[in-house]
């Protein structure tokens, strides 16, 4: 499972998703972009930025 957490691109953002594969999340995050940080125009910087900061959840064990 792979995981985006929006406080590590806007700080003091705690929304986070989980999705299996990059491009729903890259998804998700454009939209959350959008609603919740007034963003209206998404740029080629920004979806790398947001690509950058998606990794592997730790699993429990």
């Amino acid at each position: 499972m792979r995981l985006f957490e929006c406080g590590t691109l806007v700080p003091g953002c705690d929304w986070h998703t989980r999705a299996n594969d990059d491009a729903e999340i890259v998804r998700r995050v454009v939209e959350h972009m959008r609603s919740a940080h007034g963003e209206t125009v998404i740029r080629e910087n920004m979806v790398d930025n947001i690509k950058a900061r998606i990794r592997n959840e730790a699993t429990a064990a």
